[in-house]
């Protein structure tokens, strides 16, 4: 209920319609004064997120633990307690990929002394001198004589500079001068080959063969080529899954009874499926990314590898789960059907980001 100050006024001031009680019956607006204090400001914000907040976790909880069930209460009418589908979708999705924006960002722990307790994060630990040299010490049955070698070998700044700059110079410098296409190192050789040679294959590869010489000829490391495709991707997943969606629906409406299943109910189900599955993919990359602080931790590496299991098995098992509680068929047709069904799915999706991959390469600059 409402703390604000109701108009003694019956008339709405939205609509012209009488309002009785506290909302006008016509258009929903609450009968207010129109003069609040300062603070009136925030406490509508809070007080409409808070609303929303519980019709949220309501649909989240819903979507996450009761597969299908969700989906069979919207299509059935009952709606006003859930989050609509195409909402729950685009707000999901708008957050999964807002969190995986930040996936493969280096986090970097500084330290400034080093001491046996403590070991800098930098990128990969497995290439970090200070951590090579701790499992080096770590080998059973090392002599005194062996420990005092390792650690001689490791103070050495240089050998340790060395570590450093090897692998540093392998991803930031390392580019395609060396790398061949056919045996052509240039697109005029390319050209020349495929003028002697004009397969089929040679020329639907000619698009990336061009963008390969250009990444070749303007020397770019393989760092800038994996940043600048991963910007692109990233830019262009939302909307091809956006585009893939319908298609999913459709092959649905096409194996189910046109009568007692329209094209929207199968649209329901789709939106619902994939905001699941996005919830899933957001978590997952949540972990990835307190993999770079937490990783030193063998708990948080278990719990993280124990997640990633259960997830994708859930994930698989989630399918059928839901389309059975959904088109209600019995439990061996349902398990058949569905089995068809997530096998096309698979493929069609697959040929999507192989599909989506090249074209992100194409585009990348």
């Amino acid at each position: 209920m409402s703390k604000r100050k109701l108009r003694t006024e019956k008339t709405c001031l939205n609509c012209g319609h009488r309002v009785e009680e506290q909302y006008c019956p016509n258009c929903g607006q609450e009968n207010i004064e129109v003069k609040q204090p300062f603070h009136h400001l925030f406490a509508s914000f809070f007080e409409s997120f808070t609303s929303y907040e519980s019709q949220f976790w309501r649909t989240i909880v819903n979507l996450l633990f009761y597969p299908g069930t969700l989906t069979k209460k919207y299509v059935q009418g009952k709606r006003q307690q859930y989050v609509p589908p195409a909402k729950l979708y685009i707000f999901i999705s708008f957050f999964t990929f807002f969190v995986l924006s930040f996936v493969g960002v280096n986090t970097r722990v500084q330290s400034n002394n080093l001491t046996q307790g403590e070991v800098s994060v930098q990128g990969n630990s497995m290439n970090n001198p200070e951590f090579l040299k701790r499992e080096a010490l770590a080998t059973a049955g090392l002599t005194h004589e062996d420990s005092l070698v390792i650690n001689r070998i490791f103070s050495d700044k240089a050998t340790s500079n060395y570590l450093d700059n090897e692998f540093e110079s392998m991803v930031e410098h390392g580019d395609l001068r060396d790398v061949t296409i056919g045996n052509a190192h240039t697109m005029e050789q390319y050209d020349s080959i495929l003028e002697a040679n004009p397969s089929l294959s040679k020329r639907l590869f000619y698009p990336f063969a061009k963008k390969f010489f250009e990444f070749k000829e303007q020397r770019l490391s393989l760092k800038d080529i994996a940043k600048g495709f991963a910007v692109v991707f990233m830019q262009m997943l939302p909307k091809a899954l956006f585009v893939y969606l319908p298609f999913l629906a459709f092959v649905l409406w096409l194996f189910h009874n046109k009568k007692n299943w329209w094209y929207f109910d199968h649209g329901v189900f789709t939106l619902h499926y994939f905001s699941f599955l996005l919830i899933v993919f957001a978590i997952l990359s949540i972990f990835n990314l307190l993999d770079s602080v937490m990783g030193r931790y063998a708990v948080f590496k278990f719990i993280n590898s124990v997640l990633v299991v259960v997830a994708s098995i859930y994930s698989v098992l989630y399918f059928f789960i839901a389309y059975y509680r959904f088109y209600g068929k019995g439990k061996i047709k349902s398990l058949l059907k569905g089995l068809f069904l997530f096998v096309v799915n698979g493929f069609a999706f697959t040929f999507m980001i192989l599909f989506l991959i090249g074209i992100s390469l194409l585009l990348v600059n």
